[in-house]
């Protein structure tokens, strides 16, 4: 089989244009198809078949008075996730500094992605006895970490498939494996509104997570603190949800969202 070649692929000319007017769309507020054209260097009409097109999938429109030209809101769609992700990276080490400093315990953020959850970032307590904690793009398993199982209770059926495809793999002697018995669990976390893991990953580590929505009620990320068990037994986990609980309306409130809770199902 042949190997890839380090030769630069040859841009699609009328791809190429779409993504020109963009950038222009972008230096200037508006522009009209006259002025597009003698940009692009092309004939007037062939600059209206492209922003026709782009007016057609709402990444540019028309002000009618002017006839002029600008970025559509389906721009804004589209940047979304892509400024949602460097903003949870950058608000949430502040959320997760805050919280070890609350609790002196370690703390991070995940985020679900390919069918693991992905710690995006972490704050470690200053506890004598600690936890190494999760290192930040650490890929953890779904259905044996608090911030995983969270994830995994919120996500789509195609996620769920993807689970069990295989079967659940076994890092402690209590590792969820039975597939009724972690079904059964992901409703009761849908409905509460939090997950745990004790000693699932890791061995007298336990661990509590809470969910970050965004502004429609989707969830974005997972936020969470992991102890060695004798520190935070189940006895103190309402104390310590407490915490976690602010922290995720603080991190919420930082990534602009309005506190909107779904409906468990």
């Amino acid at each position: 089989m042949a190997g890839k070649t380090s030769e630069p692929v040859a841009p699609i000319q009328s791809v190429d244009r779409a993504i020109q007017i963009l950038q222009f769309l972008t230096d200037a507020p508006e522009l009209s198809t006259s002025e597009i054209a003698r940009r692009l260097g092309v004939h007037r009409s062939t600059a209206s078949r492209i922003l026709a097109t782009l007016e057609n999938r709402d990444v540019v429109e028309q002000v009618a008075e002017r006839g002029a030209f600008r970025l559509g809101l389906g721009i804004l769609r589209m940047a979304y996730p892509v400024s949602t992700r460097f903003d949870l990276a950058r608000d949430g080490q502040a959320v997760c500094d805050a919280l070890a400093e609350t609790t002196q315990e370690t703390t991070n953020i995940a985020i679900l992605d390919q069918g693991h959850a992905v710690t995006i970032t972490q704050s470690t307590g200053q506890q004598m006895v600690g936890v190494a904690g999760q290192y930040v793009g650490q890929r953890v398993p779904l259905h044996a970490t608090s911030t995983g199982k969270l994830l995994l209770a919120h996500a789509t059926n195609e996620v769920w498939e993807q689970v069990i495809s295989q079967p659940l793999e076994r890092y402690t002697d209590a590792t969820q494996q039975e597939l009724s018995q972690l079904a059964d669990e992901l409703r009761t976390i849908r409905q509460q509104g939090w997950s745990s893991a004790i000693g699932e990953w890791e061995e007298g580590i336990n661990a509590l997570a809470v969910p970050v929505w965004d502004a429609t009620g989707h969830l974005v990320a997972a936020v969470s603190v992991t102890a060695p068990a004798f520190r935070m037994p189940e006895t103190r986990f309402d104390e310590f949800l407490t915490h976690v609980q602010s922290a995720a309306k603080d991190f919420e409130a930082r990534l602009g969202f309005s506190r909107v809770v779904p409906t468990a199902p």
